[in-house]
């Protein structure tokens, strides 16, 4: 029997439960290998070869190929140990947050600095907030992105 789960509902949020922990250990268990800076020499030197060495999926490696921090949390990946691959691209938090919503670190920041997004519009997946997939992605450099 499985889990009534009423977070899915959620707009432009994926909730790390126990079923993403699962999907995503060996993603995640691969970000954490990336604090160690033999292991990043290691990825930085040749990705494909290092992310091969981890019992990942090709979906997670092609997401961490191609730095879409939105397919690794989709994937399983949690934010955390996902902040361990930006660190190693030698980004702060900040940009790999604008990154996810096609925004540039500046808008971003912006964005948090006056509140962040409003609720209005983003209480349940079929509002017309900003958070809605139908809005996404936001900012000029996801606008730039999507043309």
């Amino acid at each position: 029997m499985s889990l009534e789960k009423p977070y899915l509902d959620v707009p432009g949020t994926t909730i790390f439960d126990a079923e993403q922990s699962r999907l995503g250990y060996h993603l995640n268990q691969f970000c954490m290998s990336l604090m160690k800076a033999e292991n990043r020499e290691r990825f930085k030197a040749s990705e494909r070869v290092y992310l091969d060495a981890w019992p990942m999926s090709e979906e997670q490696k092609q997401a961490v190929l191609a730095r879409d921090l939105n397919r690794c949390i989709k994937a399983g990946g949690n934010i955390y140990f996902l902040a361990k691959i930006g660190a190693t691209d030698g980004k702060s938090f900040q940009q790999m947050a604008g990154s996810m919503t096609g925004m540039s670190e500046d808008e971003y920041r912006d964005m948090m600095v006056h509140g962040g997004r409003s609720v209005e519009g983003n209480r349940v997946v079929g509002e017309d907030g900003d958070a809605q997939e139908q809005h996404q992605p936001q900012g000029k450099a996801g606008q730039k992105a999507s043309v």
